[in-house]
Parts: structure tokens; C-alpha cells; sequence
């Protein structure tokens, strides 16, 4: 039967490119294979992994395990074959709506269980999802637990409720037996009442000369003589104002309140809410009084108890409470033992159940966007999968025929589409980060150049030249290094924290960025605002004295006036004596800012170069001489010219005490800005008089102005080259399609001696899909793309300069943390030193962690990631592709506990 059903569906869909991958025996060669794409895979960092479209067809009885196996692998991404089908029209809704239903029962059982404060057991284990006909085993489970707790509920609810009404009669027996005992003593109740009657049109009256007066006669008050009748009952203690005026309202004055606060909360059965009651007691005189005050209670939510008139009765009713409430106290404690016992039991499973009935939904939601072949015993499936996986994928299909007992093996055909595949990068817990960076600018295009794993180096190194300090470095490197050791337990622990998962996902930027940052403060000679003197300073200060060194604390340090000591230069970074110069700022602001224009003309010279392997790999011909050879020699005949004047300007003049020297001395080395932008005007750069030339080396006048026009050149090259040859191709296209058809026409005819042009000729090739755009479309992209590289090209020259500016800020930010703060600690003296720096220490520690270390951090890591998404990788990256959305449990179930957790 499911040979007939393969056979049956194969025709109605496209025949197969290549032959069936069915697997009914091991894969030649399986151990090779897998080193082999192992290897593979990791070349796949620098291009997304290669991905086909498979079509597979399953057996209606191993569809569910083998879906199963690939949701456990996470490498196949299935599309919907139904589109036009509603979700509730779908062959297996009634499956999704059980799964609904169990989930539900889990919520309410998880809800149950966080009440009580008991703890879930997390295991870690991940089971994997049960077979169809433990569905049924589940829902009874699940069915049981809910009736049975629903059951303990509602019977501890009625319980509790009884409860409340006999505390509440208990109070009332208890309040209003102090009243009638004060009537028995002769007390006038009117002096010791808890809370007197007040009229809005003040009927009671305050006299001068005695108590307040409720308008009866100056004797003893008894209230069972004017008021035969009374009413007690249990009222909300913040509803009492608002009763009372009522109550006085409505029967005109002709009732008598008295009213006492019960001290302790009781408990709301409904919502579990402990509020805050009154005991009341009215006295009024006829029926329909009676009604009134009634209706009145009702009102307000009062609960009326009955109230014996007779001491002896009161007081008998109340033992009769007491004893009914010691029993249901001890009935009240079998319940929560009970349900305790119930939901302890349950926390135990209940991660385990989410796992499973969320894995049957997902199986059976896949299942929804398979098609049923005409024999309905099939299933028919299209998805995208890596070509390097398809021996997993095979692997994993022959579990699921196993272990659903079928004895027909799934088949599965590669195809052929049009459709442009997803985008999948192969990446581990240290790649995973730099990926996540690349991705949220924009997912890349199939088959494109990754820009990760060059990101792994420079965002780092660049981070680091602005975050230049080996102390603040240092305390990043250890976070990192904290975080990457403590890796494990710290995943397990799953916290909430969203700064700190982003943090702990980060890690290995972190360590890297801390690193990279140790070794440019390095370079800098900067640790907190001060400098390591290893190796001995290399510069000697000339004519100064003793006295002179005393009173002056700081030189300026010219190579005119000091020498180097040690005959050579430091060893490896700046000198430390430059913290103890003048015009340490002056030379550090030079240095830095040539260092940050040639690290940015480098690392956009990449990124031109990296568009090569782009048209490379899409054998794109006309972008390479249309767009990259422009490029290049625009970036280098005028950028990176000026970088290698830098050089030239570093290795030919020096600072000489012979006045003499006219060529190569320090007056007479011209400003590489002012040479650059001269260049540009066609202007001769102003030098001193005294100076022989404003040129650094013999002909570079003239050498300036080829570059120059190479470089114009390219702009048009750049605008109108490629539409222009796109619009050749096409005519040539047209040309061939014509005498291509008076060919066939002719022969038709046979009118064989018709002369033909261009009979042999071939279609022309394809470039880069433009054969379908209009040229008006192409001829304003184009127009776009050139002036967007031209402009961009000074502009992203100049943006590298916050290498400069941030790596100045953050030195210059230490050092003033440094002299306002910890410099006052170090010049206190005596044994008051030692308390002052201990405070002031822990101050310029929490003010260097937090300013220094994170908001300076994060300002370099938000820099850094602009340069990388802007001057970096726009030379090369079009980021339009859309990511791979493989059926992975551990995707689904990440999803759901994030949703929770933001619940």
C-alpha cells in the first residue's frame, strides 16, 4: 500500500532534479563522511552552510516518530503545503486542541503549586515526546489531578467559608454580650459606646455641660425599651461611615447602632485576601423598620447572624461555636494536608509533562502542513535542509520508521526551485555571540560572505584601541573569564535578569574586548591614569639643575632640547615619562589619530576586498570590472595614498639641532591633512621659507596628480559602466532573439537560401539577475550606489576618528577620576591617611567600575558596533537574506519559557 501511495503522489508533483536520498542501507563511507563534513561546516562560518529543498514523503503510521527524531535534531525547516486552509480545517486540529487542553490543566496545576510556595523540581532531563497512544495515559493523569484538586479546593473553600461564619457569630456573641452586660450594670451606654450616631442635619446636640445628646429624656437610656427589635451582624470595617449615615438617612432616627472592631483579619474564602471587619447591632421598633434596615444590610454586603435575646441562650450558642470551630480547624488541616500531598506529587512531574505535551503540539502543528496523497496513506512534505546534515537527516528518519514498528522506509528527493533558500550559519557557544551581532543589522543573503568570523578580531581590537587602559581592562578580562569558567552553573541557573543574560550571552565578546583592551593600555602605557615604568625611561632632560628639578614637576619633552638615553627607543609602547610631560596631550592627540585613520582605511580596504570573493563565488564578471576594480582604486589612490605619507613622514624627517638641515628637519615636515586636501584642489602646499621644498619625495607632484584623475575617472566608471554594458547585453539579446525566429520561420518555409545574421550565436549570460529590471531602475540604483561610495568614502574616513576621540576621553576621564578622587586620599597625613584612603579608595573604585568600566564600555562597544555595521560592512554586505527557521524542540521550548517568564 505505501509503495502504490509513493508511486500515486509522484505524479502529481515535478519529477526530481537527482536521484532519491532513501536510505534502506547505511551510507557508504559514514565515518568519512562525517569527519568530512565536519570540516565543513566549519568553512561554512565564512559562507552560510548550502541548503536544498527536499521533498519527503512519510508513512501515515511513522509520520509522528520520525517528525519526532527531526524536532530532536533541529535541522529542517518545513513548509506549509496548505496555505490556503484554514487552521481549524486541518487534519490533526482535534490532536492540537488535546494538547491545548492538557496544557491548560499544567497551567492550572503550575498556578496551584506556586500558591502553595512549593518548589518545582527541574532535573534537566529532557524527555523525549510520547507516542500517540500515551496521550490517552496523559489526559487521564492530567484529568484526575485537575477534578481532584478541584474537588479539594472547593471543599476547602466551603470549609473555609464555614469557618468565617462561625468566627463572625463568635465575635458577634462576644461584642454584643459586652453591650447587654453594660445595660445589666446600669452603665449608660451612650458614655462607653464605641462609635455615636451623627446626623447630617445635626440632631445630635453638644452641650457645654455634659455628653453628646441623642434626643432622648436626661435618664438612664434603655434600648429594648423604646427598640424591642435588633438585628446583629459583620460588615466591612471601611463601609461603617458610609452605613451608619444610611441607615440614619432612611429610618429618620428611629434606629439605635452600636458597633465594635474585631482586632485580627479574617480571611476572604473567595480570594484568600485577609480584610478587616465590624461587629454591628441595631435596635429598631416595627416591621417594617425591620425591612428597611434589612434591605439596607443587604446593601452593603453586611452578613446577618442570628442573636439569641437570653444570656443563657447567647451564651450556649457560643459553646456550640467554639466546638464547631475546633472541628472544622482540625477538618480544615486533613484538606491541606491533603492537597499538599497532591500538588508536592505533581511539582515533582510537572516540568516533564510541559516538556511533552508542548513536543506533541509541535509535532502534530508540523504534521498540519504536510499534504495527504490521493491514497490517504501517505504524507507528503516539503523542506529546506543543510546539504552538509542530509546523512543526519537520514539517520534520524530511520529512528523514527524503527522505532514506529513501520516496515516502509520515508523517501526523500532533492528538488529543484527557483525560490531563494534561507540563510544558515553553523555556529557554536564562542561564535554564537559575533553571529548574534551580524544577524541583528540585517540576516545575510544565501551564500553570502559571514562578516563573523572576521568580527571576532576586529570588534575586539578596535573596542580596544578605544578602551585603551590596563587596569580597566583587567577588571573586564576577569568578568569574562569569571562567566566563561563559571559557564555551566551559571546557565543552569536560568535567571530572569535580562541585563545579565545579555552579559552572560556576551561572554566571550567581553573576554576578548577585556584582552584587547589590556594590550592597547599597554601600547598607551595607561593603567588607571598612571604609567608602568619596566624597562626604565629612554629619555634624558639636558641642562636642568637640581634646584630647577625640584621646583618644576613637569618638562616638556622636545627632541631638541632631550636625548635619548638608552640609544634606542622604548621597548614596547609609550615611554612612562610622557605622564610626566607637558605636552603629553599634544603628542598623544597626534599619534592617535594618524593610528585611527590608517586602522580605518585598512579595515574599509577589507571590506572592498571582501566584495571580491561575493562576485567571485556568484560569478558575477561585470560587478567585479564594474564596481570593484572602481572602488579599489578610488579607496587606495587617495586614502590609502595618504596613509602611506603618514609613513613617509614618520621615516624621513626627525628632529635635528642643525639648523641647517633645510630638507628633512622637523620645521619643514609639511601636515599630511594639508598635503591631502591640496592634492585634491590641485594647490601647491604652503612650507617656511626658510625650507627648500613642501614635497616629501622627488616627484610627487606629478605622482599626485595621476592619482587624482585615476581617481575622477572611476566615478563615471563607477555610475555608467555597468547599465551601460547590462544595456549592450540586452540589445544583443533582442538581436538574437530575432534572427533566431526569421531561422525558424524560414525553415518553416523552406526557404533555405534566406540570408541569416548572427545564426550561431548564443544567448548572452545572465549578470547579477539584472535581466528583468528596467535600465531606469538600474541607471538610478547605480546613480545611488556611487554617490552613497564617494561621499561615504570621506565620511567613513572620518568616522573612524572616534577611535581617537573616545581613546582621549577615556584617558583623559581616568585621570581627572584619578587627581580629584584618590589623589586626596594619598595626601592626607598620619594615622588619618589610613581611614582616609580606605573610604576614598572605595569611592574611586565604585566610581571607576561604574563610569569607567561600564558607561565608558558600553559608549566604546555601541562605536564599535557602528563601525562594523556602517564604514565595515556596507563595502560588502547587502544583509537581505532571511534566517534558517529550523523545527527544533529546543527552540520551541526556549520560546515558551521566555513567554512565561515575560508573563
Amino acid at each position: 500500500m505505501m509503495e502504490g501511495a509513493v508511486a500515486n503522489s509522484k505524479l502529481s508533483y515535478p519529477p526530481m532534479s537527482t536521484r532519491p536520498l532513501s536510505f534502506a542501507h547505511e551510507p557508504e563511507g559514514a565515518c568519512e563522511g562525517s569527519v568530512l563534513s565536519k570540516i565543513a561546516k566549519m568553512g561554512s562560518l565564512f559562507r552560510s552552510a548550502e541548503m536544498t529543498l527536499c521533498q519527503l514523503f512519510l508513512q501515515s503510521e511513522a509520520a509522528y516518530a520520525c517528525v519526532s527524531e527531526l524536532g530532536e535534531l533541529g535541522l529542517v525547516q518545513f513548509r506549509d503545503l496548505n496555505p490556503d486552509v484554514n487552521a481549524f480545517q486541518r487534519k490533526f486540529v482535534n490532536e492540537v486542541r488535546r494538547c491545548d487542553e492538557m496544557e491548560r490543566k499544567l497551567r492550572y496545576l503550575e498556578k496551584e503549586i506556586k500558591k502553595d510556595g512549593i518548589p518545582m523540581l527541574d532535573t534537566g532531563e529532557n524527555p523525549e515526546a510520547p507516542q500517540p497512544r500515551e496521550m490517552i495515559d496523559l489526559e487521564a493523569t492530567f484529568e484526575k489531578l485537575e477534578n481532584e484538586l478541584r474537588e479539594v479546593n472547593q471543599n476547602a473553600e466551603a470549609l473555609k467559608r464555614n469557618f468565617l461564619e462561625l468566627t463572625e457569630l463568635k465575635q458577634i456573641l462576644r461584642k454584643t454580650q459586652v453591650f447587654f452586660d453594660e445595660h445589666e450594670g446600669g452603665v449608660n451606654p451612650t458614655e462607653s459606646m464605641t462609635r455615636a450616631l451623627i446626623s447630617d442635619d445635626s440632631i445630635a446636640r453638644q452641650s457645654t455641660l455634659g455628653p453628646v445628646q441623642l434626643g432622648f429624656p436626661d435618664k438612664q437610656f434603655d434600648p429594648e425599651e423604646y427598640f424591642p427589635c435588633f438585628v446583629a451582624g459583620v460588615i466591612l470595617r471601611e463601609r461603617i461611615p458610609a452605613f451608619e449615615r444610611m441607615l440614619w438617612r432612611a429610618c429618620r432616627g428611629n434606629v439605635f447602632l452600636r458597633q465594635a472592631e474585631i482586632e485580627t483579619p479574617l480571611e476572604d474564602p473567595s480570594t484568600g485576601d485577609q480584610v478587616y471587619k465590624s461587629v454591628f447591632i441595631i435596635f429598631f421598633q416595627g416591621d417594617q423598620l425591620k425591612t428597611r434596615v434589612k434591605k439596607i444590610c443587604e446593601g452593603f454586603r453586611a452578613t446577618l447572624y442570628p442573636c439569641p435575646e437570653a444570656p443563657a441562650d447567647r451564651r450556649e450558642m457560643a459553646m456550640g461555636v467554639m466546638t464547631r470551630i475546633e472541628d472544622l480547624n482540625t477538618v480544615l488541616g486533613q484538606t491541606q494536608d491533603h492537597r499538599h500531598r497532591v500538588l508536592v506529587a505533581a511539582a515533582k512531574n510537572i516540568k516533564n509533562w510541559f516538556v511533552k505535551v508542548r513536543k506533541i503540539k509541535a509535532i502534530y502543528h508540523t504534521l498540519n502542513l504536510f499534504n495527504l496523497d490521493v491514497t490517504q496513506k501517505c504524507l507528503i512534505a516539503e523542506c529546506w535542509v543543510p546539504v552538509l546534515d542530509l546523512e543526519n537527516i537520514q539517520l534520524a528518519l530511520r529512528r523514527g520508521t524503527e522505532r514506529s514498528g513501520s516496515s516502509v522506509p520515508p523517501i526523500l528527493n532533492r528538488m529543484e526551485s527557483q525560490e531563494n533558500p534561507p540563510t544558515y550559519n553553523h555556529t557554536n557557544k564562542f561564535t554564537s555571540a559575533f553571529q548574534t551581532l551580524i544577524d541583528a543589522y540585517g540576516m545575510a543573503s544565501y551564500r553570502e560572505m559571514n562578516p563573523a568570523p572576521y568580527t571576532i578580531i576586529t570588534f575586539p581590537f578596535l573596542f580596544g584601541v578605544m578602551f585603551g587602559d590596563m587596569g580597566h581592562g583587567l577588571l573586564m578580562t576577569l568578568f569574562g573569564a569569571w562567566m566563561v569558567l563559571k559557564e555551566k552553573p551559571l546557565a543552569a541557573k536560568k535567571s530572569d535578569n535580562e541585563i545579565w543574560n545579555i552579559f552572560f550571552g556576551g561572554r566571550y565578546i567581553i573576554l576578548l574586548m577585556g584582552i584587547f583592551s589590556m594590550y592597547s593600555g599597554l601600547i598607551y602605557n595607561d593603567i588607571f591614569a598612571k604609567s608602568l615604568n619596566i624597562f626604565g625611561s629612554s629619555w634624558r632632560i639636558f641642562n636642568v639643575t637640581k634646584e630647577e628639578l625640584k621646583l618644576q614637576h613637569e618638562f616638556t619633552l622636545l627632541p631638541e632640547t632631550t636625548k635619548n638615553f638608552l640609544g634606542s627607543s622604548y621597548p614596547i609602547g609609550l615611554d612612562p615619562v610622557w605622564q610626566l610631560s607637558k605636552n603629553k596631550i599634544i603628542f598623544q592627540n597626534s599619534f592617535k589619530m594618524k593610528i585611527s585613520i590608517i586602522f580605518g582605511v585598512i579595515h574599509m580596504l577589507f571590506g572592498v576586498v571582501m566584495s571580491l570573493f561575493n562576485h567571485m563565488y556568484f560569478k558575477d564578471k561585470l560587478s567585479i570590472i564594474t564596481e570593484f576594480l572602481p572602488k579599489l582604486i578610488f579607496l587606495v589612490f587617495l586614502f590609502l595614498y595618504m596613509v602611506l605619507l603618514m609613513f613617509i613622514k614618520w621615516f624621513m624627517y626627525f628632529a635635528n639641532i642643525d639648523e641647517k638641515d633645510l630638507i628633512y628637519g622637523s620645521r619643514c615636515a609639511p601636515s599630511i591633512l594639508i598635503t591631502f586636501i591640496n592634492m585634491v584642489l590641485q594647490k601647491k602646499t604652503p612650507y617656511d621659507p626658510d625650507c627648500l621644498t613642501s614635497d616629501m619625495f622627488a616627484g610627487q607632484q606629478g605622482i599626485q596628480k595621476f592619482l587624482l584623475i585615476c581617481a575622477i575617472i572611476c566615478i563615471p566608471w563607477m555610475l555608467l559602466a555597468k547599465p551601460v554594458m547590462i544595456m549592450r547585453e540586452r540589445r544583443k539579446s533582442q538581436h538574437y532573439s530575432v534572427s533566431h525566429q526569421q531561422m525558424q520561420s524560414a525553415t518553416e518555409n523552406g526557404d533555405a537560401e534566406q540570408p541569416m545574421h548572427n545564426n550561431t550565436a548564443q544567448p548572452p549570460v545572465a549578470h547579477g539577475g539584472h535581466e528583468e529590471e528596467p535600465l531606469s531602475e538600474i541607471f538610478i540604483h547605480q546613480g545611488i550606489h556611487t554617490i552613497e561610495y564617494v561621499l561615504g568614502s570621506v565620511s567613513h574616513t572620518a568616522s573612524y576618528l572616534r577611535l581617537w576621540a573616545l581613546s582621549l576621553a577615556h584617558s583623559q576621564l581616568s585621570e581627572v577620576l584619578w587627581m580629584m578622587v584618590m589623589n586626596k586620599g594619598l595626601k592626607v597625613d598620619d594615622w588619618l591617611g589610613g581611614i582616609a584612603i580606605y573610604i576614598i579608595f572605595a569611592v574611586w573604585s565604585v566610581l571607576t567600575v561604574s563610569i569607567l568600566v561600564l558607561m565608558e564600555g558600553l559608549s566604546a562597544f555601541l562605536h564599535t558596533l557602528r563601525l562594523h555595521w556602517v564604514e565595515f560592512q556596507s563595502k560588502f554586505y547587502m544583509g537581505a537574506g532571511y534566517g534558517f527557521q529550523p523545527f527544533s524542540f529546543e527552540i520551541i521550548l526556549d520560546s515558551a519559557s521566555q513567554s512565561k517568564e515575560e508573563n
